[in-house]
């Protein structure tokens, strides 16, 4: 470990102790002015994040989620201020017994200390992290992208000066250098880092998951799909798959694979009729294809295949199966699935309910849009990431999810015999 990163992990270690001095209203205070001084400094940032763009491909699906714009700014400071609101996450009494020898024991919340969060294109996560971070009372480490260093550095110095207005220590919160000789370090930095959560691609995400020597909760990737049962809604189909798609479709949540039932291939072109409005590119299996030629224009329409399947396109791209039964549907999202998000287009209630029961996903979704898989969309104020694992947290994860608990013995001098 190079002396710089040490240094700092050092110095961010020693300020998550401080953190459990904080009253809930200190930290509520605290966040209310991030929230205004990421709307008060959005011609800075805005001015950085350009930067940061101008370096990188409009055509790279990663573009999207570099792009800050006021709007998205006034958005991030709405969820801090949504995560102000929601209640602390530590401190609750989770359990507690009174022993036959009267010794009482409590299991209690706690914050897990240092927090470290290596993520790729996304320079709003930097504020949604702080703000989750620090109202759960953990201390943050960052390692960004070389693609967002620019919004990344502006951000955390808007960061540090509100922690400085409050006299609280800024390495409360670290950016470490964006070169990959630093995310080999955090990922081995026992002793100075408890959890470490990717946010990116899956490349990145099995990267950390094959090289810590810590513990780590995975945000996989999201390839998601929706099922247009043979008991869908046409008109509901329509206005899922396009907003499921088009909405954002650089973020995990979109759609990647349209599963139809082949009784349904006739209301097809009418379930596909608003996507060419965003120029959206489909990879159709045969059936689908021969269905769309001649009513989605050609220079969208592409013959599916192996690839276009278990491809999260992070695009304006989107391949379409068609199956002849509700089994091969599920087989289907079994072999392709990432375990994120995934949905069913159906008026028969029994088949809605064997879907969620059999399909294996951290957010099951019965005619409504992948969309919403989202810690702001949840109630959760903001999040940390979407958890496709199963230990500890899954699907969006926010406070709850940033603490541990530890036990708490109470008595009046007794001894084990």
């Amino acid at each position: 470990m190079t002396m710089e990163v040490q240094q700092q992990l050092e110095l961010t270690l020693k300020a998550s102790r401080s953190l459990n001095l904080l009253t809930m209203d200190q930290i509520n205070a605290i966040l209310t002015d991030l929230a205004d001084a990421a709307v008060a400094n959005t011609d800075a940032v805005l001015a950085e994040n350009e930067k940061d763009l101008a370096r990188m491909s409009p055509d790279d699906p990663k573009y999207d989620r570099l792009r800050l714009t006021a709007e998205r700014i006034e958005g991030i400071a709405s969820d801090i201020r949504n995560v102000v609101g929601l209640p602390s996450p530590i401190g609750r009494v989770l359990s507690e017994t009174t022993r036959p020898n009267g010794m009482r024991i409590r299991k209690v919340s706690v914050a897990f200390g240092v927090i470290g969060i290596i993520y790729e294109a996304r320079p709003n996560v930097t504020f949604d992290v702080f703000s989750l971070c620090l109202k759960s009372g953990n201390a943050c480490v960052l390692k960004g992208g070389s693609d967002a260093i620019d919004s990344n550095t502006a951000i955390v110095k808007v960061i540090h000066s509100v922690l400085e207005k409050h006299g609280i220590d800024k390495n409360t919160l670290a950016l470490l250098p964006a070169d990959r000789e630093a995310t080999a370090q955090i990922l081995n930095a026992r002793g100075f880092v408890d959890l470490i959560i990717p946010r990116g691609s899956q490349g990145l995400i099995e990267f950390v998951r094959k090289n810590a020597t810590i513990p780590v909760i995975e945000t996989g990737a999201g390839i998601c799909h929706t099922y247009f049962d043979e008991f869908g809604d046409t008109t509901k189909g329509k206005e899922i798959v396009y907003n499921s798609k088009t909405r954002r479709p650089s973020v995990c949540n979109s759609l990647d694979c349209l599963v139809i039932h082949e009784s349904r291939l006739a209301d097809l072109p009418e379930i596909c009729s608003e996507l060419p409005k965003s120029n959206v590119v489909v990879y159709a299996d045969e059936l689908a294809y021969n269905t769309l030629d001649g009513t989605y224009p050609s220079t969208l329409l592409e013959w599916a295949t192996d690839e276009s399947f278990g491809t999260e396109f992070l695009d304006y791209k989107m391949a379409i199966k068609t199956v002849s039964s509700f089994d091969e549907a599920l087989d289907h999202i079994a072999t392709f699935s990432s375990k994120h998000s995934e949905c069913i287009v159906t008026e028969d209630e029994q088949r809605r309910d064997l879907f969620r029961k059999l399909v294996d996903a951290s957010s099951v979704y019965c005619n409504v849009s992948t969309a919403f898989t989202d810690g702001a969309q949840f109630g959760l104020g903001a999040e940390i990431g979407i958890s496709t694992q199963k230990l500890h947290a899954r699907g969006p994860m926010a406070l709850e999810e940033l603490t541990s608990y530890k036990w708490l013995i109470d008595g009046d001098g007794q001894i084990r015999p």
